[in-house]
């Protein structure tokens, strides 16, 4: 289940939440009780040894792609 992290504007505190994804942007109170809060946006983080193993061994070892060692940029 996705976790969602909220904020408090009444009192400030940041918490998070487990909810379905169809639940995200329902109401969510405080754990003071404050029910003015608001959704912040988050970015995904994969962490672990298999997924850090995997983007090792998928990185590009050399030049070629973009302007950061193709022949493009001269």
């Amino acid at each position: 289940m996705p976790r969602y992290e909220y904020r408090c504007r009444a009192c400030g505190t940041t918490f998070e939440l487990n909810r379905p994804m169809a639940e995200s942007s329902a109401p969510a109170s405080c754990p003071d009780g404050h029910d003015d809060t608001v959704k912040l946006l988050s970015t995904v983080a994969v962490t672990g040894a298999a997924s850090s193993a995997a983007a090792r061994s998928q990185a590009p070892g050399g030049g070629g792609g973009g302007c950061c060692g193709g022949g493009c940029c001269g």
